[in-house]
């Protein structure tokens, strides 16, 4: 029986792929935030974060991401928003603590 602490194998997937798309700026905003917020996720939310990381083109989600670009519909989610509003505290504390 697994404990509520331990991740499940989905979440640990997750992970593992938002740590390794490839764009270390993509890398750098969705390895934390399924990190950090992962367990929090719904399963309706785990499931738009296996899509979008299904997107082969890491520029592109990056640029979903910084609102650079416009998010298609499908990427359009409640995930999304907080993998945004995620990255807006990530880079604001990172540029706190001396980085950029």
């Amino acid at each position: 029986m697994r404990s509520e602490s331990e991740p499940s194998e989905r979440l640990r997937r997750l992970t593992f792929r938002a740590w390794r798309r490839g764009f270390r700026e993509a890398d750098l905003v969705l390895g934390p935030f399924v990190e950090r917020e992962g367990a929090d996720l719904s399963e309706a939310d785990l499931t738009a974060l296996e899509a979008l990381l299904d997107v082969d083109d890491d520029h592109r989600i990056y640029a979903w991401i910084i609102g650079s670009a416009d998010t298609p519909d499908a990427h359009e989610t409640p995930v999304m928003t907080r993998i945004r509003a995620f990255m807006r505290r990530h880079v604001a504390a990172a540029v706190a603590e001396g980085a950029g």
